[in-house]
């Protein structure tokens, strides 16, 4: 996923279908420098981890 994407997506009300190694994932914030995000599993809100942006994937609704 690219940065810019990313950025879209941590910043909307609306909740989108990303995932992070099949596991549907919610994205927290972004970091710019290291092009990572700061993500958690939906059903595991206090797993929270950094993650490369390029393994986050997208799916249409």
């Amino acid at each position: 996923m690219n940065k810019q994407r990313a950025q879209e997506i941590a910043s909307s009300p609306v909740m989108a279908n990303v995932t992070y190694n099949e596991v549907p994932i919610y994205i927290q914030n972004v970091d710019d420098h290291n092009e990572t995000a700061r993500i958690y599993p939906l059903d595991q809100p206090a797993n929270e981890q950094d993650v490369p942006l390029a393994q986050l994937k997208e799916h249409q609704q």
